[in-house]
């Protein structure tokens, strides 16, 4: 059983059970690495404060203004109101230049905060388990570390301004309102709890389904890269209106998610909105009743409305932005998800670094599974002695792939024991074990990069000479030096401007420059013809000379010099010995060889 086929059985719930819980939890996250940078969130905030402080001795500057003037007479004392008019006008550039301040400083912070966690979300992957990269898709990963990132980015930036702007300026409306007529304040007492009653309802329904539009859109864009990686068999297979289908579904129902967050998330402005209006009408009225009974003058009446504006206005555009904020909380959740999954198990304390390898590798009754009701190993027992080729041949699914994975601990056995030169593997750091090997795999990777650079990626500081003289061995060193740049060459993603075969001649040659007593071959040399397969086979016979060499082979014939062959079958090594052995046994080896040559 592969690590692929285990993916597509067995996903985790992207969702977390209590989402309310788990979006204080998050708001606690966010508030960890705001406070990385606290010196500059105090600026921050001394600017919000004296940019709505300054921005709210306007309108009683102009209710003065308006005193200047005598109701009926005509009268207006030009200088009084010049002299409120030169004050209000320096008040409000003050208020403007300090709002410029914190938009700096908001967008700094959220720069800073934007990469340090999408560092710790890189360094949080290389910590991972290959596990957990099994069950979750490539896409939704980029998805997190991308788009989610983007935007809790956008909300720190924007929407936290908003938040702060909102909470002074609310509280300094209200002291001046409360300054100016407390009886008309209690136009509030009845109107801003019916819009708190109304904001909390609305988000508390609109809070799943931001959630439900983050997931919807990792899945699909887990399904888009699943796709464009398979682009040649999907049209070798022609699927291309299946999988057209396929995503048209994937689109829709992240529209159909994206559509229902934002359109009831959008209900909260205008209820707010029409809330803070009957608010104003209440003021008006009110208002007029007090200026004919003699309680307040026209100036004052002006001054408590434009703070009732500056009172209610900040509220609706709260509730404006409620929707984003619960799209960048639903995205932060998925962040923080993934940075508080839990990293590949620590070393055992007292764990010793493997030196001086010999490449004595053991194993004892071993077995495992991926899932704890399907065991895929079973009871394995078998010796690699230092400097052997140890083959390992097998139907598909009987578990040769899953025996690397054991051998470089990408997981740990249920039961039995793994030894290296006589040690427990558990009781060696994973880091020097894994060194040890050098590993070639069926599938290819190389990076963006040189040819030297790819050729020279285990091991640092490698020389021009011992890049060539390995590209040699794997006679891909005269189909380098005839590319444009040589061995300076720059491959592109994954090294799609050259052939899977001159691909895997690559990895095979990085694997021969490691200086590793052990090495892994998974079928190694299954994209190259049959004549320099044989030419790399004799290659690195004389390049792995002392090493103790585990091959995964379906093409038995790359494999008959092997020093020893483990014939798998349902997680059981059921036969082994040497090529002649096994085929004068006449058993499980001898048909899957005859098989093949028939």
């Amino acid at each position: 059983m592969s690590r692929k086929e285990f993916r597509s059985g067995d996903t985790k719930p992207l969702a977390p059970e209590n989402g309310r819980r788990y979006s204080g939890r998050t708001i606690v996250n966010l508030c960890k690495y705001l406070l990385q940078y606290k010196w500059m969130l105090a600026l921050a905030f001394l600017c919000t404060l004296g940019s709505n402080l300054f921005a709210l001795i306007g309108p009683k500057l102009t209710g003065l203004c308006i005193s200047a003037i005598e109701p009926g007479q005509g009268k207006v004392d030009f200088g009084v109101v010049g002299y409120y008019a030169a004050w209000m006008a320096g008040f409000y550039v003050l208020s403007a230049g300090m709002s410029y301040g914190l938009q700096v400083l908001m967008l700094t912070i959220s720069r800073k905060v934007v990469y340090r966690m999408r560092q710790d979300v890189f360094e949080k992957l290389m910590t991972l388990p290959v596990g957990y990269f099994d069950v979750h898709q490539t896409g939704d990963i980029i998805s997190r570390i991308s788009y989610d990132i983007d935007t809790v980015n956008a909300s720190l930036s924007n929407d936290l301004v908003q938040l702060l702007t909102t909470v002074i300026t609310v509280v300094g409306a209200l002291v001046m309102m409360i300054t100016i007529s407390p009886q008309l304040v209690l136009v509030f007492a009845f109107t801003v709890p019916l819009s708190i009653v109304t904001t909390r309802y609305i988000t508390g329904k609109t809070r799943p389904l931001f959630r439900k539009r983050s997931t919807k859109l990792g899945e699909m864009n887990g399904f888009v890269e699943e796709m464009i990686t398979g682009q040649k068999t999907l049209k070798a297979y022609n699927r291309e209106a299946y999988t057209q289908e396929r995503f048209d579904g994937k689109n829709k129902e992240a529209v159909d998610a994206y559509y229902r967050a934002e359109y009831y998330g959008s209900i909260v402005g205008p209820c707010v909105n029409f809330i803070n209006n009957l608010s104003l009408s209440l003021i008006s009225v009110f208002g007029a009743l007090l200026y004919l009974a003699g309680h307040m003058s026209i100036g004052n009446i002006s001054s408590f409305v434009l703070y009732s504006r500056k009172f209610s206005g900040p509220i609706n555009e709260a509730a404006n932005i409620v929707s984003e904020l619960q799209s960048a909380l639903a995205a932060a959740e998925r962040v923080f998800r993934l940075l508080e999954e839990e990293p590949e198990p620590a070393d055992v304390e007292g764990a010793v670094e493997l030196s001086h390898v010999r490449g004595d590798v053991e194993i004892k009754h071993v077995s495992f599974g991926y899932v704890p009701e399907k065991t895929v190993i079973h009871d394995l027992s078998f010796r690699a002695e230092p400097g052997k080729l140890i083959a390992i041949v097998g139907p598909t699914g009987a578990g040769k792939t899953t025996l690397i994975n054991l051998l470089m601990r990408f997981y740990d056995p249920k039961s039995g024991e793994i030894l290296v030169d006589g040690r427990l593997v558990e009781t060696l750091t994973r880091r020097s074990l894994r060194q040890a090997y050098a590993m070639v795999l069926q599938d290819t990777w190389l990076f963006y990069g040189s040819i030297y650079e790819n050729l020279a990626y285990g091991k640092e500081g490698a020389s021009r000479e011992e890049v060539e003289a390995v590209a040699k061995a794997a006679h891909i060193h005269s189909f380098i030096k005839r590319l444009p740049q040589g061995y300076d060459t720059i491959l592109t993603d994954e090294g799609t401007n050259i052939s899977k075969g001159q691909k895997q001649l690559l990895t095979i040659a990085r694997a021969m420059l490691l200086d590793a007593r052990m090495l892994i071959l998974d079928e190694a040399t299954s994209n190259v013809d049959t004549r320099t397969e044989r030419q790399i086979q004799k290659a690195m016979l004389k390049l792995m000379e002392g090493k103790t060499c585990f091959v995964i082979a379906h093409r038995l014939s790359t494999i008959e010099h092997a020093d020893l062959i483990l014939v798998v079958n349902d997680g059981e090594v059921v036969e082994q010995g040497t090529h002649r052995e096994l085929m004068e046994r006449g058993g499980v080896y001898r048909r899957l060889y005859n098989a093949q040559f028939e």
